[in-house]
């Protein structure tokens, strides 16, 4: 797969100690798995001269406080609370001073964020897309994407779940519906 690296971004999903540490609240090996790949990706595309976006879960402490529905501590405990350590992205990234952090609420990275704001103000129209959950962040980042006339490209080997038919799922839907699907060996950046 090639790809032009000024219209690209490689957007690294939610790689916090919460989900990738083994002391982390919402722990998932396969997530702390992927950092070495992640990193590759991340590497590569620096290299290149393609733009890198973190995105970090936060939540205040009162966020789902009087909500209708919408409660993610109902659902899987608290997690990533702001300020935490848990919160924090996980030592064993290379995060430099000019990558983009965007911190976010809920599993949609682009959900009243300055990511898209980002992105068209670099040019950007490509985004690979890795990190974690697959089913879960990954997904609907990747999702919304494709929704806003981004192209969504997961990086299949650099993305962690909870359980192999999740990530599956992820891959899958993704490739049928919004996106595409690549690896982190089938990746090419094109340069002049």
């Amino acid at each position: 797969m090639n790809v032009d690296p000024e219209a690209t971004a490689v957007v690294v999903v939610d790689m916090q100690n919460g989900f990738c540490h083994p002391d982390g609240s919402l722990y998932a090996p396969a997530s702390e798995d992927a950092i070495a790949d992640v990193t590759d990706v991340v590497s590569r595309a620096r290299e290149a001269g393609a733009s890198v976006v973190y995105t970090r879960d936060v939540h205040p402490n009162e966020q789902f406080e009087g909500n209708h529905y919408y409660d993610e501590f109902a659902r899987w405990g608290e997690h990533v609370v702001e300020g935490s350590w848990d919160a924090r992205l996980h030592d064993d990234l290379d995060v430099r001073e000019d990558d983009h952090i965007v911190e976010k609420h809920t599993y949609d990275a682009f959900y009243q964020t300055d990511l898209e704001g980002y992105l068209d103000s670099h040019k950007i129209d490509d985004l690979l897309i890795c990190g974690t959950l697959a089913n879960v962040c990954v997904l609907h980042t990747a999702g919304s994407a494709g929704l806003r006339d981004y192209r969504p490209v997961l990086v299949e080997d650099a993305i962690g779940y909870i359980e192999e038919e999740h990530k599956e799922y992820a891959v899958e839907h993704s490739d049928w519906l919004f996106g595409e699907v690549t690896t982190t060996e089938e990746i090419s950046f094109q340069t002049e």
